[in-house]
């Protein structure tokens, strides 16, 4: 949660350099410093704040930009919350900050949020119900003993087990196949099996897409439906755009198009445990469990419930050409990049993190304002915001 964070006024620093010269008797009665409020939650928008403020230096996250800048990286926005304050917020023509960005894969982290609420609300008993009795009409090919043990904790972890081949790694040419059907559930539920369900990390945007036509199912309502009632209007997120399939699904695993500084309130969310000013908006324990590491994954070190982990303690969405959300809890950071960004620079966001924005945050509690740096920083990121 965000905690308390104390600044000395300038008067009250003078007063405490004067007792070191004071005897015991002559000591001075100092009034308590001043606490900087806790952020307000920011439904309505993000409170601004000096990187300094929130105990973060100025200087290196010019140093940063200055970095995308050199370097032409195709990144469209970088956005920086600690504490719950907005303390970096730069958009790179020709994006502009109030245009939407698609999301790519980042989507698949809010279906898993929308699995969790499910639960909580009894629309779904829990993780281990099996796939197929979300589906009791339908007939089913190549049924077997795994496909019947397929349970969705098996799909929130990509450990289906079915041949999906629809990722990077295969040019997403199942997906493809899927996308041609005539009923994407029917073709993933028809899938033959590759391996036992839960022994095997493989990236499977069926999956996810299975996860959003659950919620449908169970709902009777489409995910985004669902999620403008329990996730997006409690947080003060409207300004989205959300495809459905011919069969009006939701897309589960990607498409979804949201404005950076609301992607930030999703990771904001679950840096506070799924608590978002005084209401639990996602269970305490199903932000635990979706972002601890259940196996080891490819892109990054391992794969909660549709959330990327890293070994460091880092959580974070991920999506194609360069979306990230990142969680940084040590440092009670959110960290968004929107991209458009080739595979080899993929990795670029998280570079940066670790190399500059995770080292700027140097201290808990505010550091001494420093003008002509956040001066320089500003001016830097007017710049980059123009042709």
């Amino acid at each position: 949660m965000v905690q308390l964070r104390f600044r000395f006024t300038l008067a009250t620093l003078g007063i405490m350099v004067l007792l070191s010269g004071c005897s015991r008797a002559d000591t001075i009665q100092v009034p308590d410093p001043f606490q900087i409020p806790e952020a307000e939650w920011p439904t309505s928008g993000w409170q601004t704040s000096t990187p300094e403020s929130q105990g973060m230096d100025s200087s290196v996250l010019k140093t940063m930009l200055e970095t995308v800048q050199t370097q032409n990286y195709n990144i469209d926005s970088i956005t920086v919350i600690r504490n719950g304050y907005l303390v970096l917020d730069a958009s790179l023509f020709p994006y502009r900050q109030d245009s939407k960005h698609i999301i790519h894969s980042c989507t698949k982290s809010i279906v898993s949020i929308l699995i969790g609420i499910a639960i909580d609300q009894d629309f779904i008993e829990g993780i281990q119900t099996p796939v197929l009795e979300f589906f009791p009409d339908r007939t089913v090919s190549n049924l077997d003993p795994d496909k019947k043990s397929l349970t969705l904790e098996n799909l929130l972890t990509m450990t289906s087990g079915l041949e999906c081949r629809d990722s990077y790694l295969y040019r997403w040419s199942g997906l493809n196949e899927m996308r041609g059907s005539d009923d994407w559930v029917q073709f993933m539920l028809d899938l033959p099996m590759e391996a036992a369900p839960g022994t095997k990390f493989e990236y499977c945007n069926g999956a996810s897409f299975l996860l959003s036509a659950i919620i449908t199912e169970t709902t009777g309502m489409s995910s985004n439906e669902f999620a403008e009632i329990n996730l997006f209007t409690p947080l003060g997120i409207s300004d989205l755009s959300w495809p459905i399939n011919p069969q009006g699904i939701n897309i589960g695993w990607g498409e979804l198009r949201m404005l950076p500084q609301d992607m930030a309130k999703i990771g904001y969310l679950y840096l506070n445990g799924g608590e978002w000013d005084g209401e639990q908006i996602v269970p305490t324990t199903w932000v635990e469990d979706s972002t601890r590491k259940y196996i080891s994954a490819t892109l990054e070190d391992g794969y909660g419930y549709q959330w990327w982990v890293d070994n460091s303690g880092v959580y974070l969405a991920l999506g194609y050409a360069g979306q990230f959300i990142f969680v940084v809890p040590e440092k009670e950071l959110v960290v968004v990049f929107t991209s458009d960004l080739s595979d080899s620079d993929f990795y670029t966001p998280q570079n940066l993190l670790n190399d500059y924005i995770i080292p700027a945050a140097v201290s808990p509690d505010p550091l001494p304002e420093n003008p002509a740096a956040e001066a320089a920083l500003h001016q830097l990121i007017e710049d980059l915001s123009l042709p």
